[in-house]
């Protein structure tokens, strides 16, 4: 399993991922990065929420209260949201691919 270390500043990206799906609230969110992880990665609320709210601020997701029984916040990805996510991805596939081929197989 990854250490929460090598996660960290990588929980704006999945949540921008797992909201292109489509709307959702934090909760949900969570549920989806648990699905997609094969529940190996199941974020607490106090580093969900506060990514949402920051997220928000930066204009790449938009936040609607909604009642139905009880109310949430739902959230979705925005135009800028959906750029920001592209830019993640390529960056990620960079890094990974660089990161691999340094740890890759040992040399003789």
């Amino acid at each position: 399993m990854a250490s929460p270390d090598a996660l960290r500043g990588h929980v704006d990206a999945m949540l921008l991922a797992v909201l292109a799906d489509g709307p959702v609230h934090g909760y949900g969110a969570v549920e989806r990065i648990r699905e997609r992880s094969g529940g190996v990665l199941d974020f607490p609320s106090g580093t969900v929420y506060p990514a949402l709210k920051r997220l928000e601020r930066r204009g790449h997701i938009e936040g609607e209260w909604e009642s139905s029984g009880r109310s949430k916040r739902v959230y979705r990805l925005t135009s800028a949201g959906a750029k920001a996510l592209a830019t993640e991805r390529s960056e990620w596939a960079t890094t990974s691919s660089l990161i691999t081929s340094v740890l890759g197989a040992a040399r003789a």
